[in-house]
């Protein structure tokens, strides 16, 4: 699938730069050819010499170049590999690609390239979470960008959380995949997948949740990109591990959660798997609440949070095509299922019993609720689950 293949490896300013010269030896060892490109902040961290090395093929630095630019070299550039891969993406890099930027070879290259694009973003959490960074994401997303990562971890600044590059071998298969000559159904389709519950803060200690583990939620979006789409998972907290290949957008509440569903827009798919809280705290404290001995419990005043299965369905202008909620219920679940999927304005609901061990455990039993009738699921895996939802789900929308 690599093989022959040439890989145009763009390395930007990032401390994990150094993980681009084991990317560019597992792209050479599985044959493919590697024409490496480095930014003045890539070479702050690797030298063109390394880099040059380890890819065997000349670095492309200069857009001014009186040697290469006499024939247009960056024209010739842009055209020559079968995939661009930035690798690190830095948050300025990305930043200039959504702006349409073009003051250096790379950028230039990038604005006349036809080939696909994939990027794996690497920078401190709080850029990673700035809302400057997130809509520059959100822009590349809709152009057709794909995005390996960032993962989760250790920083150079002695910090951790997303933002952590994706390793090279995570980056190797994603690239694999983008390569892959077998068809994927939902190929050039984009799925957006929420997950886990949704945390209403009552005081800077105290919260309203749910028992949602997320579990079925990160298979479905696992799933989803399995069968070729480009995935958008909003997640509200859990301790599941990212899906490969999966771009990850990381909230608590429910307002966050439509914010970054929103942000995620245009999609082509919608899945809200997520288990978000119906009430919020109308005023959290700012102070943690105190317990005062005699007395009784401050009362707590709620306010209803956003519905966003309902928000999406009734999209006036980005409504996806295919629209799937999630009713948890625990009593007439085939009943208050299809009254919901009514009264959302979804197009399926993918209905389950919880009043047993489905939130947290491991199998799920479901009843796939459309305006043609009632799908009656055996209890299965959840990741057996996910896998049948996408199927069906690339039934009525791939091609």
């Amino acid at each position: 699938m690599i093989s022959g293949k040439r890989i145009l490896l763009t390395v930007t300013g990032s401390v994990s730069a150094y993980k681009a010269l084991e990317l560019a030896r597992l792209l050479r060892k599985a044959g493919a050819r590697v024409i490496p490109v480095l930014t003045e902040g890539g070479a702050r961290f690797v030298t063109p010499h390394a880099l040059q090395a380890i890819a065997g093929e000349a670095v492309h630095e200069d857009l001014w170049s009186l040697a290469e630019e006499a024939t247009i070299g960056h024209i010739k550039l842009a055209r020559l590999p079968d995939l661009v891969v930035v690798a690190p993406a830095s948050a300025d890099f990305l930043a200039k690609m959504a702006l349409g930027l073009a003051d250096d070879l790379a950028t230039t290259m990038l604005l006349a390239t036809q080939a696909p694009i994939l990027v794996a973003p690497a920078m401190n959490w709080a850029m990673w979470a700035h809302p400057a960074t997130v809509a520059n994401m959100a822009t590349l997303r809709s152009r057709g960008v794909q995005v390996i990562g960032p993962g989760e971890g250790a920083m150079a600044e002695a910090e951790s959380g997303p933002g952590r590059l994706a390793e090279p071998a995570e980056i190797f298969a994603a690239i694999e995949a983008l390569l892959s000559p077998s068809p994927k159904p939902l190929a050039g389709k984009h799925a957006v997948v929420t997950s886990g519950p949704t945390h209403e803060p009552i005081d800077p200690v105290r919260y309203i949740a749910n028992r949602s583990s997320g579990k079925q939620g990160h298979a479905i979006a696992a799933a989803l990109a399995a069968l070729g789409a480009r995935v958008t998972l909003v997640s509200g907290p859990v301790h599941q591990p990212d899906p490969k290949g999966v771009s990850m957008v990381r909230v608590e509440s429910a307002r966050e959660m439509l914010a970054a569903v929103e942000a995620a827009l245009p999609a082509d798919i919608a899945v809200f798997a997520a288990a978000v809280a119906d009430w919020r705290t109308a005023a959290a404290a700012t102070q943690k609440m105190k317990k005062v001995p005699g007395q009784a419990p401050a009362p707590l005043e709620l306010a209803l949070n956003p519905d966003i299965l309902s928000t999406i369905s009734h999209h006036a202008t980005q409504r996806p095509g295919l629209v799937v909620g999630f009713a948890a219920e625990t009593e007439n679940v085939i009943e208050n299922a299809t009254t919901k999927r009514a009264r959302k304005g979804c197009d399926w609901i993918v209905a389950n019993d919880v009043s047993g061990d489905v939130m947290g455990g491991a199998e799920n039993a479901v009843h796939l609720v459309s305006a043609s009738g009632v799908e009656d699921w055996p209890r299965l895996p959840k990741d057996e689950v996910a896998a049948r939802l996408a199927q069906r789900i690339a039934e009525a929308v791939g091609g």
